[in-house]
């Protein structure tokens, strides 16, 4: 039996909202699963990701496969670094101090996009302040 652990359709029309389910390959994408190991909603900012990693873990060393999209889920919450280092053989607290620089360097890129963000923000603000004074004297003339 090919086990995959994969995205499970819930929510209204235009309203997605997944749960990361462990479930037999040849089953529909919404049909039977055997453990629901988490959550998945991409609607509000930032996305909201809850994965059960003990289970996650447990279900990748009996062979399940996850899909490219759950794949890179993993990959956000930094469960998949975990798991390629405990496949490569190194002990845990190698694993844990490699988390703690992946969890470092997530945080200052997060950090780096809000100002980036804000920056844009004040940009757009400036320029439409410019563009409100350029047309005023061309409006009363």
């Amino acid at each position: 039996m090919a086990v995959k652990i994969r995205l499970q359709r819930f929510g209204k029309k235009k309203q997605p909202f997944y749960r990361i389910v462990v479930a037999d390959a040849k089953e529909p994408r919404d049909g039977k699963y055997i453990e629901s190991i988490g959550w998945y909603n991409p609607l509000p900012m930032p996305m909201q990701i809850e994965v059960k990693e003990d289970r996650v873990i447990h279900w990748l060393k009996k062979g399940a496969i996850p899909t490219d999209t759950v794949k890179s889920l993993l990959r956000r919450k930094g469960i998949w670094l975990k798991w390629s280092l405990m496949k490569q053989g190194k002990d845990e607290a190698f694993i844990q101090a490699e988390y703690e620089k992946w969890l470092n360097l997530q945080m200052n890129k997060e950090k780096k996009e809000a100002e980036k963000k804000e920056r844009r923000r004040l940009r757009k603000k400036q320029k439409e302040k410019s563009s409100e004074q350029g047309e005023a004297p061309s409006q009363e003339s």
